[in-house]
């Protein structure tokens, strides 16, 4: 444990924002694999699915979860999905 005040603190601010990316990383995860779930039983509602992951792509690079090129790759994926 560190002595100094200012590091005591980002030890803490640092195990908070862990907590909060592995929640959204762990949500879009998630996401995508409903997506992939949806469209290979060919369900009902698999755009509304698929647009939902794409949405998550979206937010998660926005946040900075995600570099820019990736969440392109995801999205495009997700997109070829619908479309085949």
């Amino acid at each position: 444990m560190p002595n100094i005040k200012s590091a005591k603190k980002r030890v803490l601010v640092s195990k908070t924002r862990a907590a909060r990316n592995k929640s959204a990383n762990s949500a879009l995860k998630t996401a995508i694999k409903k997506a992939h779930a949806a469209v290979e039983t060919d369900a009902a509602d698999k755009e509304v699915v698929v647009r939902a992951a794409i949405k998550k792509v979206d937010q998660a690079q926005a946040k900075g979860l995600l570099h820019k090129n990736n969440a392109a790759r995801k999205k495009s994926a997700l997109a070829k999905l619908i479309n085949e």
